[in-house]
């Protein structure tokens, strides 16, 4: 590995979550359904729901603060912003123009970019390409939702699944061995009515709800996501092997349990927070990262898979040295 190469290290992770924790408990007494259904089938126990007050870009600028904080940089430091999210505060401007304003730091380069659950690793991708090619030198990257706002609560197959949250990280440009080894993204539109929103300003005037065919997103992520991590990971010049955690989408624990099967890795190495948290589609990567760095278990010099799919279909992995 040449260790005399340019390459976005992350500096510092941060998270944040809505102030309403609800159990499957609490929205069995809304909705017709049980904990043990709602944990047979994905593994989820708990979700944070935002409150009116918080927002895609409170949360988002709560998670950079924190993000900020643990690589010791302020707001002034960063030249680069952008947000994964589906669920922006308005269909414009951006929510990173939102954060930047809440951060202090106006006048650098903000924008957001949608990828649903993969977002984040489409932002991350972003901003590592502009960090090489001298654009930026310290960016924030965040995935941040409110997915609770587009959700369908009659829905019981659907509503279940998803929580709020953002997770952000501080990638700046350093040389040396460290940081993004090697990136893969992929999309496929045909998939469209599989995982997707019933609305938007172009054809209904209206933000719609989530639907989804879940069987079929399940197949299709399984298959998706062990092959373009064995891509990455070759990429990269690595072996599963020699894979210190995968950090993945926390969409459902029975996917992640199949992908970590399909590529041989053992259940300890797999950084797993649906449980706690649901589905938090673009925050959910960023988010599990914090959790797994903030406790110890993810050290400097780790190789760490992060992996997720969304609707789109998107999806894609990056390979990073801590």
């Amino acid at each position: 590995m040449n260790e005399a190469v340019l390459r976005a290290v992350i500096k510092g992770t941060g998270s944040a979550l809505p102030r309403n924790r609800v159990s499957n408990a609490d929205l069995a007494a809304k909705v017709d359904t049980s904990d043990e259904w709602i944990t047979e089938r994905t593994g989820i126990k708990f979700r944070h729901i935002a409150e009116p007050d918080e927002t895609t870009a409170t949360l988002a600028a709560d998670a950079s603060r924190k993000a900020l904080d643990a690589a010791g940089m302020s707001a002034a430091d960063i030249n680069l912003i952008i947000v994964a999210t589906a669920t922006p505060d308005q269909t414009f401007p951006a929510s990173a123009t939102i954060v930047q304003h809440m951060l202090g730091c106006n006048g650098c380069v903000a924008f957001d970019v949608a990828a649903v659950c993969s977002g984040f690793l489409y932002a991350f991708s972003v901003a590592e390409s502009m960090i090489r090619a001298g654009s930026a030198k310290n960016a924030l990257v965040i995935g941040s939702e409110t997915f609770s706002r587009i959700l369908d609560w009659e829905d019981r197959a659907t509503c279940v699944l998803f929580g709020d949250g953002a997770g952000a990280v501080v990638l700046s440009a350093e040389v040396g061995p460290r940081g993004v080894l090697a990136t893969r993204l992929h999309a496929d539109g045909q998939h469209n009515q599989l995982l997707f929103v019933d609305g938007g300003p172009s054809t209904t005037g209206t933000v719609g709800k989530l639907r989804m065919k879940g069987r079929e997103v399940f197949r299709h992520a399984v298959t998706n996501l062990a092959s373009v991590m064995y891509e990455t990971l070759d990429a990269a010049g690595l072996t599963p092997e020699e894979v210190d955690w995968v950090v993945p989408h926390q969409a459902n624990a029975r996917i992640i349990d199949a992908t970590a099967k399909k590529l041989g890795l053992e259940a300890d190495k797999v950084v797993l927070t649906v449980d706690q948290h649901a589905n938090t589609s673009a925050a959910s990567v960023p988010l599990a990262l914090d959790v797994a760095v903030r406790d110890g278990r993810i050290k400097p010099d780790d190789i760490v898979v992060l992996e997720a799919m969304g609707g789109g279909f998107t999806w894609g992995a990056s390979v990073v040295r801590m």
